[in-house]
Formats: C-alpha cells, sequence, structure tokens
C-alpha cells in the first residue's frame, strides 16, 4: 500500500460534509416512523408494509458495508462517498415519485440503502486519518455522531413537519437535495490515501456475506409467520456465513485477499466494541419505530405531532453527543459505553411507566430525554474504541465492517420491535416491545464492561 500523504486540511470544514452525510442516512432510517399512515394509506398498503420498507432499507445497507468499505480501497475514498450520494439521491427522488410500495422499497430500501453503503465507510475512513490524536478524533466522531443521532432522533420531527407541511413524498424531495448539497461541499475534500485500482474485490464473499445477513434479518421478520420459518431462515442465514468465513479463510491460505481478513476478528477490544455499537443501533432504531408507532396507531397522533414528542430525544443525543470531546478527557471509554447503556434502560423504563400512568403527550419528554441522552454519551466511544483498533492501512475492513455491524442492528432493532406489534398491535405489545429493548441494553452493559479501561493501540495487521 503506498505511504499516506499528509493531509492537507485537518480544519472543522473537513467535517462539514462527512457529518452531514451521516445526518441524512441515519436521517433516512428514521424519518418514515411518523408516516406510518399516511404512506399506508397513499400506497393502499399496511404497517406491516412500511416495516418492510424500513427494515429492509437498514439491512440493504448492513449487507453491502463490508464491500463498500473495501471498494474505498480499490476506488477511492471520496469518489465512493460522491458516487454513494449520487445513488442516494436518484433513490430519494424515485421513493418521491413511487406509485406503489415495490417502487418505494426500489427507491427507498435498495437504491438509498446502496447509496448509504458506497458513501458511510468512507466517513469514518477519512475522519480517522485526518484526525490522528486521541482528542482530536474524539471531537470528530463527536461531531459526526452527533449530526448521526440528530438524524435518528430529529428524523420523526423533520418528517413530520414536511409531511404534514406538504407530503411524506417531500421528505424525500428534501433528502435529495441534501445529498446534492454534500456532493457541493464534498469538492474541497481531500484523499489523504491514493486509490489502488490493482486491489483485489472478492465479489464470492460479498454475494455471501450479504446473503447470509439478509436471511438472519428476513427470519426475524417472519417470527408473526412461522416460528420455524424463522428458526429455519436465520439457521440458513449463519450457515452461510460459517460459508463465507471458511471462503476467507481458503482465500487468505491461498494468498488472496478476501472480503474480509479474519485477523480483523482477533482483536478483542474491536469485537467487544462492535457488539456495543450494534446494540446502540438496534435500542435507538427499535424505540423509534416502537414509540412512534404507539403515538400513531395508539393514540392516534398525526405526523407533527409524533415529531415534536420525539424532540426530547433530539436534544438529548446532540447534548451529549456534543459532549464526547469534553468526556473523553475525564472518563474511559468503557465508563461513557456503560453509562450510556444505563442511562438508556432508566429511559426506557420512566417512558413505559410514564406513559401507563396518562394520557398527556408531555409525559414521553423525560424517558425519551434519557434514551436520547445515553446513547448521545456512548456512540461516540465506542466508534472510537474500534476504529482505534487499527492502524491507517486496515481503516477501509474495519470501517466496513463496522458500520455493517451497526447496521444490522438497526434493521434488527426495527425488525424485532416490528415483529413483537405486528403480532400484537395492542398497548401490551409495545410495552413488550420496549422491554424486549432494555433487557437488550443489560446485554450492552456486560459487554461494554469488559472493554479495557484505557485507549486500545492500533494494532497492525499482514497485508
Amino acid at each position: 500500500m503506498p505511504k499516506t500523504k499528509p493531509p492537507s486540511t485537518t480544519s472543522r470544514s473537513a467535517l462539514v460534509p462527512l457529518a452531514l452525510a451521516q445526518f441524512i442516512c441515519s436521517f433516512a432510517g428514521s424519518n418514515m416512523n411518523v408516516m406510518i399512515n399516511d404512506i399506508s394509506a397513499d400506497l393502499d398498503t399496511t404497517v406491516n408494509g412500511v416495516q418492510v420498507a424500513i427494515t429492509l432499507f437498514l439491512l440493504v445497507m448492513a449487507a453491502l458495508m463490508i464491500p463498500g468499505g473495501k471498494l474505498t480501497d480499490r476506488y477511492g475514498r471520496k469518489r465512493c462517498f460522491v458516487a454513494g450520494l449520487s445513488i442516494y439521491g436518484v433513490g430519494a427522488l424515485l421513493s418521491a415519485a413511487s406509485p406503489d410500495l415495490a417502487v418505494l422499497i426500489l427507491g427507498n430500501s435498495i437504491l438509498e440503502g446502496v447509496g448509504t453503503a458506497l458513501l458511510i465507510p468512507p466517513v469514518y475512513i477519512l475522519a480517522t486519518l485526518l484526525f490522528t490524536d486521541v482528542t482530536s478524533r474524539a471531537r470528530a466522531f463527536g461531531a459526526i455522531m452527533a449530526m448521526g443521532g440528530v438524524g435518528a432522533a430529529a428524523g420523526p420531527l423533520i418528517g413530520g413537519v414536511i409531511t404534514d407541511a406538504i407530503s411524506w413524498r417531500a421528505a424525500f424531495v428534501f433528502q435529495a437535495l441534501i445529498a446534492f448539497l454534500i456532493v457541493v461541499l464534498a469538492r474541497t475534500l481531500e484523499d489523504p490515501l491514493p486509490a489502488d485500482p490493482a486491489r483485489h474485490f472478492d465479489v464470492t464473499g460479498t454475494v455471501l456475506s450479504a446473503v447470509g445477513l439478509v436471511l438472519i434479518v428476513i427470519g426475524i421478520l417472519a417470527a408473526d409467520d412461522s416460528l420455524w420459518l424463522m428458526l429455519g431462515l436465520i439457521a440458513a442465514g449463519v450457515l452461510v456465513l460459517l460459508w463465507f468465513l471458511a471462503s476467507a479463510r481458503a482465500k487468505e491460505r491461498r494468498g488472496v485477499e478476501p472480503l474480509l481478513s479474519l485477523a480483523l476478528f482477533r482483536n478483542r477490544t474491536s469485537n467487544l466494541g462492535m457488539v456495543t455499537q450494534n446494540i446502540q443501533w438496534l435500542i435507538l432504531m427499535g424505540v423509534s419505530f416502537t414509540v412512534a408507532a404507539y403515538l400513531q396507531v395508539v393514540r392516534g397522533y398525526n405526523a407533527i405531532q409524533t415529531g415534536v414528542i420525539f424532540t426530547a430525544a433530539t436534544v438529548g443525543v446532540l447534548v451529549a453527543s456534543l459532549g464526547a470531546e469534553r468526556l473523553a478527557k475525564r472518563y474511559a471509554q468503557r465508563t461513557l459505553i456503560m453509562a450510556g447503556f444505563a442511562g438508556t434502560i432508566v429511559g426506557i423504563g420512566v417512558l413505559i411507566a410514564l406513559a401507563w400512568a396518562s394520557t398527556d403527550p408531555w409525559v414521553y419528554t423525560p424517558g425519551l430525554l434519557l434514551i436520547g441522552s445515553g446513547v448521545g454519551v456512548m456512540l461516540t466511544p465506542s466508534v472510537n474504541v474500534v476504529q482505534s483498533s487499527f492502524g491507517e492501512q486496515q481503516q477501509g475492513e474495519i470501517s466496513g465492517l463496522s458500520r455493517s455491524v451497526s447496521n444490522l442492528g438497526s434493521s434488527m432493532g426495527t425488525a424485532i420491535a416490528g415483529t413483537i406489534l405486528v403480532a400484537g398491535l395492542s398497548s401490551g405489545a409495545y410495552a413488550a416491545a420496549l422491554i424486549t429493548l432494555a433487557a437488550v441494553g443489560l446485554v450492552g452493559i456486560v459487554v461494554a464492561a469488559r472493554l479495557p479501561r484505557s485507549t486500545p493501540r492500533p494494532s497492525s495487521l499482514p497485508q
């Protein structure tokens, strides 16, 4: 691999297109939650149909994020970033014009998902390469994750305002306009590493990894139809992923570069960090879908009313994420991640208790604020733990893997919550979904407790 060129700028202006990109992708994952009734009525589909579209978008991202990260080495980080934004913009415009659910899935779930898988890995690779010390990297990741968290938390509010004022279709036009703006801002963005067109790309590994992940999430979605079908699909997905790992091992033995170096999984700290990332996004997207569906289906709130209620979560994520640099100086990464999970679990408990006790719309504020704050506290240190565990030569691979794991968590969160709700659309089902998400948060605390107290030194993998 060629040596790194010193970046010409590490100014805050370099963070603007990167942070905006994370914002719009996270926004796309949650803004449809407040459009459930509008889209269902307009496209003559059901709540379950909209849930499938949302889950497939998140799943496509997860399935293709590893290949997307790998392609950055071959074609360059900036080129993949701009190409991803362009595909994303086309998908958003197609979604805006969709006459039925099938076209919406093509535009939103497929094209926007593919575009996101191409553009997100460069965001984290460039941030890691441009900001080399722990403090500046924490600041960069803090800004990026703040925008990502705000996009996910504010998606219901912004989407609700646009839907109520104009139409749900206008929300997709908004996404396309932001994508175009980012392309313009990215013109001055510099890639610290040159592209390597001769770099091998593992097509077989790409297909196997994507199919395995898709089968697992579809299996979760099938739970309300048949327990045996769910178990069969999940088992098939696991077998395909084992096939993928065996194929990668065989390629490494032959001296051929696989889609993903298995040596990445030998770093214990990175493995634990990725598990915490997966659980964080599982909880955030699961809570977002559950609460948005409850407010619209049970309480009868419209899109903008639902969005306004989610403002508390947005504020919590924003304030906590923007304090990432200051928190990183005072506390260990492990401490912040554990505290974030604890705050999120408490927030879910408060949310359930107050919603059960009163019908006042403001009773959701304390719980959502705690959930948002908890997520905001732990997003940045989890990313920093993973990215900082490897040197610059492995950033393409680890960034793709890390984002894939996170987006798999997002799709699983929506799938798990949606499956519980579809099985019984009643007040009890919503509480059951939230309790399940809180239980997953407890697992997050246990995993985070096993992280080292100090920031890991980058490891080097054989090339």
